[in-house]
């Protein structure tokens, strides 16, 4: 019998998650959740990040776009899945996501 692995996603980083619930308070319960979420998570590809976060919208590069707060809140992020991790590349409001080039953030 084979060795069973669970490899749990890494985000990087937390400090990042704190900091965006101390700017944008209203945003602190749902980024907590959100975090605690995918820690916890299991993503080998985009699919798997679609069947738990069906609003997410999968860019290419890697990139994944949360909708944070009612769609009121834009978070990206560029997962690696070979190495479970999760960048937080942007968070903002939706007003200003509209200003960036996420695939290239």
């Amino acid at each position: 019998m084979g060795t069973l692995y669970i490899i749990y996603v890494r985000v990087m980083t937390r400090k990042a998650i704190n900091d965006y619930c101390n700017t944008y308070k209203e945003t602190s319960t749902q980024l907590q959740a959100w975090y605690h979420e995918v820690k916890n998570a299991q993503w080998n590809n985009p699919q798997d990040v679609r069947a738990r976060y069906s609003n997410a919208s999968i860019i290419k590069g890697n990139r994944i776009v949360f909708n944070i707060k009612g769609n009121k809140y834009r978070l990206v992020t560029k997962v690696n899945y070979q190495m479970n991790v999760v960048y937080i590349r942007f968070f903002g409001t939706h007003n200003e996501y509209t200003k960036i080039n996420v695939e290239e953030i």
